[in-house]
């Protein structure tokens, strides 16, 4: 489905990205785990190309959008969830979902209603607030809103950045298993990713950036057994 060859992106005279190579068959979750500032927002935001890139191929689908614009890339149905959330706080839950729907103009009124009971069915705490302005949930719930809000353009491919990221514990799990719940209903994911660990639980493939650079890949099973990963990334 996407398929990223030797992107290379600086930002002035640091090398952010180096070449790295990445692929993402339909319907897997796709890790990236790494430190801060190993390069791994920076790779989301190159295939949504909101940075210039230095060198490098990016292909969904086929299709090459390495130069294409954002909004354009966003219509071929890659959905971008970014860290920090970035909800409408002066807007109410459902009308952040609306929001959502701007993303994809092919969406029918029978689309939108099926991607609303979609979206309160995952997220049932959200349909229990629908009428809440979204600056007054809690951290967790905020999460919850910015995903079931990407979803409402029903995306193909959603890229999700640190989403336990400020959570509490408790929450983080819940979040995890609203990953999986969101890969049984079709989608495919690529997630960045601190917690090394419960990323790659739920994970199909991982890749392991480090200063730019990707060091590891491979199977969930083979990173979480993998002695350079244990003792760097899973404390162990």
């Amino acid at each position: 489905m996407l398929n990223i060859e030797n992107l290379s992106v600086n930002y002035g005279y640091i090398a952010a990205l180096k070449g790295i190579n990445l692929r993402v068959e339909k319907g897997e979750i796709i890790t990236i785990i790494g430190a801060n500032g190993a390069g791994k927002t920076t790779t989301l935001m190159a295939i949504s190309n909101l940075v210039e890139k230095a060198e490098g191929c990016i292909t969904y689908n086929g299709i090459d959008i390495t130069s294409m614009p954002p909004h354009k890339i966003v219509r071929m149905g890659i959905c971008h969830i970014p860290e920090g959330r970035h909800i409408f706080p002066t807007l109410t839950v459902h009308e952040n979902l609306v929001v959502g729907t701007v993303g994809n103009a092919n969406l029918t009124k029978k689309d939108q209603a099926r991607l609303y009971d979609e979206a309160y069915g995952l997220f049932p705490r959200l349909k229990e607030r629908m009428d809440q302005q979204g600056g007054s949930l809690s951290g967790g719930e905020q999460q919850m809103l910015a995903i079931a809000r990407g979803l409402m353009m029903d995306p193909e491919l959603i890229m999700l950045d640190e989403p336990s990221l400020g959570l509490a514990p408790i929450l983080v799990e819940e979040i995890f298993e609203l990953i999986l719940r969101i890969k049984k209903i079709g989608k495919t994911i690529l997630l960045i990713e601190q917690n090394a660990s419960m990323a790659l639980q739920v994970a199909d493939r991982g890749y392991v950036l480090a200063t730019g650079q990707i060091l590891i890949s491979g199977t969930s099973q083979e990173l979480l057994i993998d002695p350079e990963v244990k003792k760097a990334y899973l404390g162990m």
